[in-house]
């Protein structure tokens, strides 16, 4: 269907087989598989060492590579002029004391973003 492989993959789940798909399905010498998602602390991305000398390129990326410095003022900006609407990705509402519960409901997959 796709003639070996697809040029770009994107996991954005967190799940460790999504993963391994994503980068076992792109195409190779030139296919990147971009990982978004945040895995399970005790998974292990498991593939065949091939995958790589076929040189298909793994992205990964923490929080998007996203710089507070010089990126958070615009972010701020935007809020404020009501140009975007954080509350609707708040999931939860944990006290501070309870931060453990917030690492919970994120390691479950149960949240989309607590504030503590």
């Amino acid at each position: 269907m796709t003639n070996g492989g697809v040029d770009r993959a994107v996991e954005c789940t967190g799940s460790i087989q999504a993963m391994v798909r994503a980068f076992e399905c792109v195409h190779d010498g030139w296919g990147v598989a971009v990982l978004v998602g945040v895995q399970n602390k005790d998974d292990a991305f498991k593939t065949h060492p091939v995958n790589f000398l076929n040189e298909r390129t793994l992205k990964v990326t923490f929080y998007g590579n996203y710089k507070p410095r010089t990126d958070l003022p615009s972010v701020v900006e935007k809020y404020m002029n009501g140009e975007l609407e954080l509350e609707k990705f708040i999931t939860h509402t944990v006290p501070f004391s309870e931060i453990n519960k917030a690492f919970d409901y994120m390691l479950k997959g149960e949240s989309i973003r607590c504030l503590l």
